[in-house]
Parts: C-alpha cells; structure tokens; sequence
C-alpha cells in the first residue's frame, strides 16, 4: 500500500483509464487480475475518493481547424483579491483557453490557447485585454510543432 492510500491495483486501473475510458470493466478486471465485482467497487471508490475527476473524449484539434497554441505569459500591476477573482472569472470563460495557471518567477500567470490562426488569435488577444485591466505585459510564444503531448499523470513510475 501507497502513503495515498492507493495499491498497485489501484494505479494500475488509473494508469489504463488514461489510457483509454472506454475499456469494458470486463476488460479492466482481467489486465489487473480481479473478477469484475472487486473491480466495479475499486472503480467506484476511486471516483467517490476523487482520484478520477471526469471520463472525457480528446479530440483532434488539427482535424477541428484548430492547429495554432499559444502560450500567453502575463505581468500585471494588480494582486488583490477582487481584481484576481476578476481576471479568474473572465478567462474561465473564455473557451480558447486551455489551461490557466498563477506562476512564482518572472510572469504571474499563464494561459495556453488553442485557435485556428493567427487573425483568431489577434481576436482573443483584444477580447482578453478588453476584459481584464492592469495588465502590464502580454508576451506570447506560438507552437511550431507539437513533440508531446499528453494527459496521462505518470502513475507507475512512482511505483519502483
């Protein structure tokens, strides 16, 4: 047993859910050695625990007609707690966001957004700064190609 409280049963059906969400838990039970009743209950623990937060479809954004990220970094002159709550709840909206995070180090906050091209970019670039105030530096960076790229956290390798 793990300090978190997970086994290596545990981590093993984590690790082939994100892999793939759709296997059967027939499937899922004979690649962790279990009959599908234990597993059923382990599944359902590990949701009601948390440990699985949502079972989603990812989706080509090549095929979709969204082949430009951007990676946005941002300073801003502004820290209180209601200019945040602000900025949080305009990007939170804003679907071209793909991830959002606060940074310690140079920049406070960076966005990475997934468009079509450049003109749409130049588009959510104006909407962003027409939504939020005080923000003092918007450097952005775009993708040339994408070398990796994945959801999977990696499980196992903590086993060892």
């Amino acid at each position: 047993m793990l300090t978190n409280g997970l086994d290596d049963k545990d981590l093993m059906l984590l690790n082939l859910l994100q892999q793939d969400c759709m296997l059967s838990l027939q499937t899922l039970a004979d690649k962790v050695h279990l009959t599908t009743t234990p597993c059923w209950k382990r599944l359902k623990r590990l949701e009601d625990e948390g440990y699985i937060c949502a079972k989603v479809a990812l989706l080509n954004n090549e095929k979709l007609g969204l082949s430009l990220t951007a990676f946005m970094m941002i300073k801003t002159q502004h820290h209180s707690r209601e200019w945040y709550k602000h900025f949080v709840d305009a990007v939170q909206i804003m679907p071209e966001v793909m991830a959002f995070y606060r940074m310690a180090g140079e920049y406070d906050y960076l966005l990475r957004v997934q468009i079509a091209d450049m003109k749409t970019y130049d588009a959510f670039y104006k909407k962003l700064l027409n939504s939020v105030s005080g923000l003092i530096d918007v450097t952005s960076s775009f993708a040339m190609e994408e070398i990796k790229y994945t959801t999977a956290l990696p499980l196992l390798a903590r086993q060892g």
